[in-house]
């Protein structure tokens, strides 16, 4: 593995450890201060910190250095995490997610963003708190004296800072004199699998004070039984230092769970290791540049580490002729292997990888259904031992199928943490106080629906900022809390993914909706619209209600980019909304773009799949029951209930004339938004699963129509878009949804 899949997979972490971060601080942000969470959130940065200096990124080290800094007075409840206080967090951690970013792409970040915040979060571990009513820390008489030494602010409520620096790691413990400790450091596997590495550690030891190293070797194997994953060497460290205990435990904080750790007072053991302590071998760290904390210092810094890893490697490599692996390290060595056996749970597969797989066995599934159509041909009875064998293969093919798009399966979770830092940024720049809420936030859903969500998402938070809520000042006027609420929610309903997005501000003002529509030539300015009807002119290409154009909205790009997006998942979205109450957009998604549970039918001579999920129930139509409604209109009666029929064929222009509905099927189906429809087909040929392909990739477009399959019997058809017909049926033809496209 070459030096740039390292970097790469420490990229990849640092994406699992901002997410670990951004979840934290909302937690606490919600009021949630249970320690566990705040040292998540310490060990997210820490973590990042300290795999950022192996690669020597210093801007992206220097920062999460003050911001650790600033999160240690949190975790030692020397800062009370208040709004003002996660206020300045949330914007930190959205800065070093900028800077990794940066560090992998290429790019850079504004200096001033960055500064500005190094400040704000010195001042914050200075005791510079931006709320009025911090309590008073508990401090020993030692910390406030040494405190004493800085300016103290002219702030009554008899805090005391205390300074630090970048050359220092911010404690607040009372100076202590020097003292010798001895060190046992063993390092395990699992060290060096979470990113850490040994030579950093001694790096960062050699910084509090002077020390030397011995390399204990006695567990090398034979290079024919060296396992290169595991870790046999360790380390006798002998230091002086005027930290204290505490400060020497620090440097192993967050590898003392993955190494064997002892540190002595050296007076209190030297006497019971004499004679039996190997030699120190002295390793040169010249603390003199530590001094400063520019680029050519912390070079300098690494390759001091450098040096005295190449001086362990050397030492390792010479023992390794002399050495044999003891009994005691044979098994020790064996519980390692089984502890690292136990900790592997899961892997890291290239996606490309999983999507070739996911072909593969979509080609299975067609290639099955070809077989067993043949089977079926050529075999009457259907009770041959061929016939028995492949539904065997069926059933195995399918739980195949389910396995592999379960790899693909992953929360939306990471998409709605994505959407906190919208909020927070778009309700700075227009000046309101926005708090979002999620849930659902760990419902599943297949990966590439997740990438392709969080565009129409984006577009949709934007809006409902700028738009939806109000300023504090009419909220307040209104009798609202001045700080508005968008609500984010996803679930599971009927083999599909509802994502919901509320806010509680002004809801749309239809008058104003309306008069723009005129105004853009949208529609005639004598035209009768249902409330719905108005709501729904939002997501016209070109819409807009803003008054001017602004980094945030007024271009007339927006919610029909949603809605384009959202349908070319497969997808349809709605709103409803309540004058003065806040309005309500929901998504309803298929759970994969890769597989599809359908019912085959016939209309016009050609073959189609409609959706199970839309489909409530069939049922064969009789003449008492169909009832004219209109000139065109037709109502089937249902268990005392009218239902509107809509002619498939008819619909979707495959014959001129409306069929009879006595000689067809009626499929009784359920879309988003639209009511109950009753779909007139000609003929059910069976209940099938069907791998999706994309008409738009391969073709265009075709209004009515999601996406085509392949059957058993290799013939081409095409996968019935119920949403797109239902509205169709409604009034609005597919001639004109084209057109719509076609304009947008």
């Amino acid at each position: 593995m070459d030096m740039n899949e390292i970097k790469e997979i420490f990229f990849q972490e640092c994406e699992e450890q901002l997410a670990e971060l951004e979840s934290g601080l909302l937690k606490m942000n919600d009021g949630d201060h249970d320690p566990e969470t705040i040292n998540a959130v310490f060990r997210a940065v820490h973590s990042i910190k300290g795999g950022a200096g192996a690669f020597g990124l210093d801007d992206l080290v220097a920062f999460a250095h003050v911001f650790e800094t600033t999160l240690d007075c949190v975790r030692s409840n020397k800062l009370e995490p208040g709004p003002e206080v996660m206020k300045v967090m949330l914007k930190s951690a959205d800065v070093l997610a900028d800077l990794t970013n940066a560090a992998r792409d290429g790019g850079s970040v504004e200096p001033s963003r960055s500064s500005g915040l190094v400040k704000e979060l010195e001042a914050l571990a200075n005791g510079e708190m931006p709320h009025a009513s911090a309590p008073a820390p508990v401090a020993a008489p030692k910390p406030v004296a040494k405190a004493a030494a800085a300016p103290a602010p002219s702030d009554d409520s008899g805090f005391q800072p205390i300074p630090f620096s970048f050359d220092d790691d911010f404690g607040g413990e009372p100076p202590v004199a020097a003292q010798t400790f001895d060190i046992s450091f063993k390092p395990r596997h699992d060290l060096y699998a979470k990113g850490n590495e040994a030579a950093l550690l001694l790096r960062d030891l050699s910084r509090i004070g002077e020390m030397s190293i011995h390399c204990d070797t006695d567990s090398l194997p034979s290079l024919e039984d060296l396992d290169p994953e595991a870790a046999y060497f360790s380390w006798k460290i002998q230091i002086t230092t005027d930290k204290g205990e505490e400060g020497v435990r620090s440097v192993f904080e967050f590898a003392e769970w993955d190494c064997d750790l002892e540190i002595k007072l050296h007076e209190e053991t030297k006497d019971a290791s004499a004679g039996e302590e190997p030699p120190m071998i002295p390793v040169p760290f010249d603390l003199s540049i530590l001094d400063s904390p520019g680029e050519d210092a912390v070079a300098e810094a690494v390759e001091a580490a450098e040096t005295a890893s190449n001086v362990v490697k050397l030492a390792a490599g010479a023992a390794k002729h002399e050495k044999k692996e003891t009994p005691a390290a044979a098994a020790a060595a064996a519980a390692a292997a089984q502890n690292n056996a136990a900790a592997g749970q899961t892997i890291r597969v290239d996606l490309d990888r999983v999507d070739r797989l996911i072909n593969l066995v979509g080609e299975l599934v067609i290639n099955q259904a070809m077989l067993s159509q043949s089977v079926i041909e050529n075999d009457n009875n259907g009770t041959s031992s061929i016939n028995m064998g492949l539904e065997e293969l069926q059933q195995l093919t399918r739980e195949i199928q389910d396995s592999v798009m379960a790899i693909r399966a992953q929360p939306v979770k990471p998409v709605f943490q994505r959407m906190s830092r919208i909020v927070r940024e778009v309700a700075d720049m227009v000046g309101k106080s926005i708090r979002l809420v999620t849930e659902g936030e760990n419902t599943e859903v297949d990966k590439t629906v997740i990438d392709k969500l969080a565009e129409p998402l984006t577009h949709m938070i934007r809006n409902a900022v700028d738009h939806g809520i109000e300023s504090p000042e009419k909220r307040a006027a209104a009798g609202k809390d001045p700080e508005g609420t968008i609500k984010l929610t996803a679930k599971h309903r009927s083999g599909r993914i509802v994502i919901e997005l509320v806010d509680d501000g002004a809801g749309i003002n239809r008058e104003r909706v309306k008069q723009k529509a005129i105004d853009n030539e949208l529609i005639a300015a004598d035209s009768n619209l249902t409330d719905e009807e108005i709501d729904n002119l939002i997501f016209a290409p070109g819409f807009s209600t803003a008054d001017k154009i602004s980094d945030i909205s007024g271009r007339g790009v927006g919610m029909d980019v949603v809605k384009r997006s959202i349908q070319a998942l497969g997808g349809r979205i709605s709103i409803t909304s309540r004058p003065g109450h806040g309005s309500t957009f929901t998504m309803s998604l298929p759970l994969t773009l890769a597989v599809l549970d359908g019912m085959v039918v016939t209309v016009a001579g050609q073959t189609l799949v409609v959706p199970l999920t839309a489909i409530v129930e069939t049922l064969q139509p009789e003449a008492q029951n169909i009832h004219s409604f209109g000139a065109n209109q037709r109502l089937i009666s249902i268990r005392n209930s009218f239902c509107p029929l809509v002619d498939v064929g008819r619909i979707l222009n495959f014959r001129n004339t409306q069929a009879n509905p006595i000689d067809g099927v009626a499929l009784l189906v359920e879309s988003e938004g639209g009511g109950q429809r009753a779909l007139m087909v000609d003929a059910i040929q069976g209940q099938r699963q069907v791998v999706i392909k994309s008409l738009e990739a391969n073709y265009t477009h075709v209004p009515g129509i999601a996406a085509a399959t392949i059957l058993g019997d290799g013939r081409v058809a095409l996968i019935l878009d119920v949403d797109a017909v239902v509205s169709a049926s409604r009034g609005q033809s597919l001639k004109q949804e084209m057109s719509l496209a076609v304009a947008g």
